[in-house]
């Protein structure tokens, strides 16, 4: 993932700002339901895991999703799949996995939301074959989708198939920087109970808005493949117990790195940290030495 790439890490301030005032109040009200959590990465592919796969390993989704309780699935920003396509990534994971497909860039980027209602309701149509496995679909926007075209985007969201799960992802800086703006974005998502998306990469921290819209949190976290990366999964360890304990009943967060070289390793740390932090028991996944056998829990953090 390049979005956000700078060439100087070292010089970034990475610490999480503050929480919204609005995120407090959405988190209270949600207050005693059960909490769960899904980490995971972006793709399953073995050109971007490396030292992930053991050797032989000859279905890479099969054997991901034995590591892994979920995929931040990228491929359908650029194909829609086929009913057909979703059925059989259905049948090679198991019963707790979880699916959060991108909607297609043919809906996103090209026709901007525009004369969009047709391949949506195809892609939605194929995406439910996931079922139970379907965690929530997400829309990126450009990063040249300003609020200028904000009427674009309320008219698409009012159409969107409310039986499907749908996150946001805004780029323009203009939706960060005016109040009026943000405002009226954020009253759109959470009147639709919209979850929104926070990204958390070296160039671009102001979409640290750190305001949630509903008591699910989807962060797609960017290493910047720098000693840092550590440290600031560290830091969102402690903002996720805080979220918690104030009423947090999903956690949706996604592992990426500009270079994917460490994504299962920064993931294994991850997992780990939370497990001990909010007590949990999510599977920490296994990676590879250098001569390609499988390292212990140990040796891996």
């Amino acid at each position: 993932m390049q979005f956000g790439k700078v060439n100087n890490p070292e010089d970034i301030d990475f610490s999480i700002p503050s929480d919204h005032p609005d995120t407090t109040s959405v988190l209270n009200s949600s207050k005693g339901k059960d909490f769960n959590a899904f980490i995971g990465c972006a793709k399953w592919n073995k050109q971007d895991l490396k030292g992930f796969y053991p050797r032989g390993t000859k279905d890479e989704l099969a054997y991901y999703a034995t590591q892994f309780n979920c995929i931040e699935l990228n491929a359908t920003f650029y194909k829609s799949p086929s009913k057909e396509q979703v059925k059989i990534w259905y049948d090679k994971t198991p019963p707790h996995f979880k699916f959060f497909p991108k909607l297609p860039n043919t809906i996103s980027h090209f026709k901007r939301l525009v004369n969009a209602k047709q391949p949506t309701e195809e892609f939605c149509d194929a995406i439910a074959h996931f079922e139970e496995k379907l965690g929530m679909t997400f829309l990126q926007l450009h990063d040249n989708f300003k609020p200028k075209d904000f009427e674009s985007l309320k008219k698409y969201l009012n159409e969107f198939p409310k039986v499907i799960p749908l996150a946001v992802e805004v780029r323009n800086s203009e939706w960060f920087s005016d109040k009026k703006y943000a405002d009226e974005y954020y009253e759109l998502i959470k009147s639709h109970k919209i979850t929104n998306i926070l990204v958390d990469t070296a160039g671009r921290r102001d979409m640290m808005h750190m305001r949630l819209s509903t008591d699910t949190a989807f962060v797609r976290w960017v290493g910047a493949n720098h000693p840092s990366d550590y440290k600031r999964l560290d830091e969102w360890i402690g903002r996720i117990t805080k979220w918690k304990n104030e009423g947090l009943k999903n956690l949706y967060f996604f592992i990426h790195q500009n270079v994917e070289l460490e994504s299962p390793l920064l993931s294994a740390y991850f997992i780990e940290k939370l497990n001990k932090s909010l007590k949990l028991d999510l599977q920490i996944p296994k990676t590879l030495n250098s001569n390609g056998t499988q390292t212990s829990k140990n040796e891996t953090i």
